[in-house]
């Protein structure tokens, strides 16, 4: 007890309490909102392990102009009018161009009974940037 009572050690004790508090802030702070969100590997093993769908949330355009080979699109404005199109029973990896949209339709997808539905982390991009194939679409 005394030790706890020490005015130095008062400081480390409270230093100590603050770090474990600031290390435990962007965990309890997001609320788990990273559940949501999958790195490459995990997606990839999603759509091969579980015969996951990679869901383009881009506009049209965008994706005609190269997307993740089998993916599907339904733009981010149209998603509640389609989601019934898609099916509950397998995962659901949507991606955007950075994972910002994709985090959201993936947490809107959740709410709508879809279990399985993630975000991939850093989106299109992050799918591009480590070498990972690439199609384009003669149609959405």
């Amino acid at each position: 007890m005394d030790f706890l009572l020490s005015q130095n050690n008062l400081y480390i004790v409270l230093i100590a309490l603050i770090s474990g508090g600031m290390l435990l802030w962007p965990v309890l702070g997001k609320g788990g909102s990273n559940a949501t969100q999958v790195g490459l590997q995990e997606a990839v093993q999603l759509a091969n392990q579980k015969h996951g769908i990679f869901l383009d949330v881009r506009p049209a355009e965008h994706f005609k102009g190269g997307t993740i080979p089998q993916a599907r699109n339904v733009p981010a404005n149209d998603i509640d009018s389609k989601a019934n199109t898609l099916p509950k029973d397998k995962p659901i990896i949507v991606f955007c161009d950075q994972g910002r949209d994709s985090s959201r339709i993936a947490k809107l997808l959740r709410k709508q009974g879809f279990a399985e539905a993630f975000s991939l982390q850093g989106g299109l991009r992050t799918w591009s940037e480590a070498g990972m194939p690439l199609s384009k679409k003669g149609q959405a």
